[in-house]
């Protein structure tokens, strides 16, 4: 009896291991599988992410060669894309667009945001009430310029009666007759700033207010 007992008793154990193994194996590939198909699953929606950001990409670098003078038609060029890729392209093209139109620091840079404006509408076309929008954006930017230099020159004018009277002071003092700009007085930068970041404040606000709703009519469905 003891001698059978032995081998029956370590086929047991041998099929107990086993068992155990096969369990084992068997949890072993259930996360396998499930790390795998969790990372097919990452991998298609990073991919589903990626595309939209890929076309409006290629959109904001149609519409910088556009502004850098290269002969692009903006609207041809997003006829071309496929029907489910279009509104990404022309998201990106607007986005690029919009950047374009700022508070001009000079007249000459006036030329670079009626570029990006006549862009949008003829990307918006068949937006009727785009062009009422684009027509007092550009009043707005031309009103910037002109009323910038009218509060120059007011500045000027309060302090040019202050450098007359140090310019005689200087007379007295060295013996020597000098001609001083208003610009030259010391409280002159300052005030000439704060001045200009008020009118900044009040012209940018209604600029981005335009640009917001530009920008949601032309990238809306």
């Amino acid at each position: 009896m003891s001698g059978i007992g032995f081998p029956l008793l370590s086929l047991v154990l041998w099929q107990n291991n086993s068992t155990k193994t096969d369990k084992k194996m068997a949890e072993i590939r259930s996360t396998l599988e499930m790390v795998l198909e969790r990372a097919a699953r990452m991998e298609a929606s990073a991919s589903g992410e990626l595309i939209p950001q890929e076309k409006e990409k290629e959109g904001m670098r149609l519409a910088a060669g556009f502004l850098r003078g290269e002969q692009i038609d903006l609207p041809a060029a997003l006829e071309k894309y496929p029907a489910e890729e279009r509104p990404h392209v022309k998201k990106g093209m607007v986005t690029a667009l919009l950047r374009n139109i700022v508070l001009p620091r000079k007249a000459d840079e006036a030329p670079a945001a009626e570029k990006a404006m006549q862009a949008l509408m003829a990307i918006g076309r068949g937006k009727g009430e785009l062009a009422q929008v684009f027509t007092e954006m550009k009043s707005i930017l031309d009103r910037y310029l002109s009323h910038k230099e009218q509060l120059k020159k007011q500045l000027e004018e309060q302090f040019a009666q202050q450098m007359m009277l140090m310019e005689k002071n200087l007379a007295q003092q060295t013996g020597m007759k000098m001609k001083l700009q208003p610009s030259q007085h010391p409280k002159f930068a300052e005030e000439w700033q704060r001045v200009q970041v008020e009118l900044n404040d009040q012209y940018g606000r209604a600029v981005e207010q335009y640009k917001e709703f530009i920008a949601k009519q032309l990238t809306t469905a």
